[in-house]
């Protein structure tokens, strides 16, 4: 390809091809690289024009000294290159895609009994690369999984035939407790070691349907040979596998392989949320900013951000679904914007992620002048309320062990806690360790009392759990038609994922987020709260089977001397002088000669 030099007085000079063009200022610098279909006009429309040019563009002209052009054979060609000068350059007045963090990948190593780590440096001589993934933390999903369902190793030795043969090397801890099967001492054969990794190699691709097509043929297998413990532990990589892929949000198997994009912007950047959709599965989901350099328009910005995100995350969808029309003469996919069904649904889930991002950076940068309710109104913006959450009431479920069930409220006011407004409770209605009943009563009991005493409603109701206790809680609202009249979110402790009641897709929250971080101090003190609750009466329970047990102690005695001495064997270690200053002489006599005798 040729790369000719032209002044902006050579600008009739340009083909009428497809093609780069890069503008250079006087000092050499690199300020700009466009594509276009056609170079002489795209070029020439900068020149020779000045009407309806905004002042950005304008100013950029104005340091126009020398154009540079790369000639190619058609826009999706001209496209990558550009995308490839941007990438390396960064030009000032190019749009820039602010994220450039290194993202982390797994490696499939090149050697003899290959081993699955993970990295954030792509050497292609050193094995296959997998990712990258938006997160560590999903990384290590995948990682943890692939190491429950097979036996790969983690060590780093050279396991070549002439060192394995030579004896060199002896079996550790992780060939004792199963982790391993010791290739390092040609415990097994590399063909069986191939055969897993085989398998692994289809769950890093995404396609678990073929892993688990493996393991439920070797369970069928080891079944019709009568080897049932083998079948069983086939069985259990099986339901391992599935319950992955059930925390994965599955959005519909038939709509396989798609990229879903959505852009929402103000004066200065857009915001541009992509979802990676494989096999029915979400599997990656990513929010980046796109500054305006020259007051480009969402069609523009959307363009850049999903030739550059297909790239970093390797996506060759076939099919992408925007929420805006754009060209699709620019990339080698099928582009569409639905308008129902659940590629529609999608679509709403992307704009959902890209309009959060857009508040929380907005209040990041001092959008909100209230300092005292700067965090409230945070949390308004990010839940949707009608009314500033100022009163907080979040419950939590203890049941230890499956004893003692109790629940806890706690009232949060202007985002503190309001101490002497919590309450406890035992569960009565409820025979055993079930959290979602356990809810329901101590929910419609609080706000039973609320009604009766005509005390205030709270602006949010926080429920400590998933879609079940969130459930559960809502049931109790509905006998007492609260329901719809107060705000109610489930937040459960995994992923920290808020769910709103009848929403199948759960809200995530920037782990950095104020109104988050207000949310999990909320549900630790709730789930704090219960625990000491429950511990008490645990130790209650445990101090009166011993000490009620003696004549004319009763509970109220019992708690008095717990209250004091801590514990029953610190109480019958007592001297009788101390027991005296609690329960008088007498009774303090009685007692003591009982602990004696005992």
């Amino acid at each position: 390809m040729e790369v000719p030099h032209y002044t902006p007085s050579d600008i009739s000079k340009l083909p009428d091809q497809p093609g780069v063009y890069k503008y250079f200022n006087a000092n050499e610098d690199l300020i700009y690289v466009g594509k276009a279909k056609s170079l002489k006009k795209r070029v020439g429309s900068y020149f020779v024009k000045t009407a309806g040019i905004n002042r950005k563009t304008r100013k950029m002209v104005s340091e126009i000294k020398k154009i540079e052009i790369t000639i190619v054979d058609s826009e999706f060609d001209a496209l990558l290159l550009e995308n490839a000068l941007i990438k390396k350059s960064q030009p000032k007045y190019n749009i820039l895609l602010k994220d450039d963090k290194t993202y982390p990948y797994i490696c499939l190593t090149k050697e003899n009994y290959p081993r699955i780590i993970p990295t954030r440096r792509v050497i292609p001589s050193r094995g296959t690369y997998f990712g990258p993934f938006a997160s560590v933390g999903g990384m290590k999903n995948v990682l943890d999984l692939i190491h429950s369902l097979f036996t790969i190793r983690t060590c780093k030795l050279d396991l070549s035939p002439y060192q394995v043969q030579s004896g060199k090397y002896k079996v550790c801890l992780e060939y004792h407790i199963g982790n391993c099967l010791g290739p390092c001492e040609g415990k097994q054969k590399e063909s069986d070691y191939d055969q897993q990794i085989e398998q692994a190699k289809h769950i890093l691709k995404g396609n678990l349907g073929i892993a688990k097509t493996y393991f439920k043929k070797q369970m069928q297998d080891a079944a019709e040979e009568y080897l049932f413990e083998k079948a069983q532990h086939y069985k259990n990589k099986l339901e391992l596998l599935e319950k992955y892929q059930a925390k994965s949000l599955v959005v519909n198997q038939s709509i396989a392989d798609i990229d879903v994009f959505s852009i929402v912007s103000d004066e200065k950047v857009g915001y541009v949320n992509y979802l990676k959709i494989k096999n029915g599965t979400i599997i990656l989901t990513k929010t980046v900013e796109v500054k305006k350099k020259l007051d480009e328009l969402d069609e523009e910005l959307l363009e850049t951000a999903i030739v550059r995100l297909r790239d970093n995350f390797n996506s060759e969808a076939k099919e992408i679904i925007t929420n805006i029309e754009l060209s699709d003469s620019f990339i080698e996919a099928d582009i569409q914007v639905p308008k129902i069904g659940d590629k529609r649904k999608l679509i709403e889930l992307s704009l959902k992620n890209a309009l959060y991002y857009k508040k929380e950076k907005a209040l990041a940068l001092g959008a909100t002048k209230d300092k005292g309710n700067r965090v409230l109104k945070q949390l308004q913006a990010d839940l949707q309320l009608k009314e500033l959450p100022d009163h907080i009431e979040c419950f939590d479920n203890s049941n230890i062990q499956g004893t003692n069930p109790v629940a806890s409220m706690v009232y949060f006011k202007n985002g503190k806690p309001a101490n002497k407004e919590y309450r406890h409770y035992n569960i009565k209605s409820v025979v055993g360790p079930d959290d979602f009943a356990s809810m329901k009563e101590v929910v419609g009991r609080r706000y039973k009392k609320v009604l009766e005493e005509g005390l205030p409603l709270p602006k949010l109701i926080v429920i400590d759990g998933g879609k079940g206790q969130l459930s559960s809680a809502c049931e109790a609202l509905r006998s007492l038609d609260l329901y719809g009249k107060i705000p109610i979110i489930g937040i459960a402790k995994r992923l920290e994922e808020i769910y709103f009641p009848g929403d199948q897709f759960p809200l995530h929250i920037d782990k950095k987020s104020e109104s988050l971080r207000l949310l999990q101090k909320v549900r630790d003190e709730a789930h704090r709260f219960a625990i000491t609750f429950h511990r008490n009466q645990r130790s209650k329970n445990a101090f009166g089977t011993s000490l009620t047990d003696i004549e004319g102690i009763g509970k109220a005695t019992a708690e008095k001397l717990l209250k004091q001495f801590k514990s029953v064997k610190k109480v019958q270690s007592a001297t009788l002088d101390q027991l005296t200053e609690v329960l008088g002489k007498a009774k303090a006599e009685k007692v003591y000669q009982i602990l004696q005798d005992k």
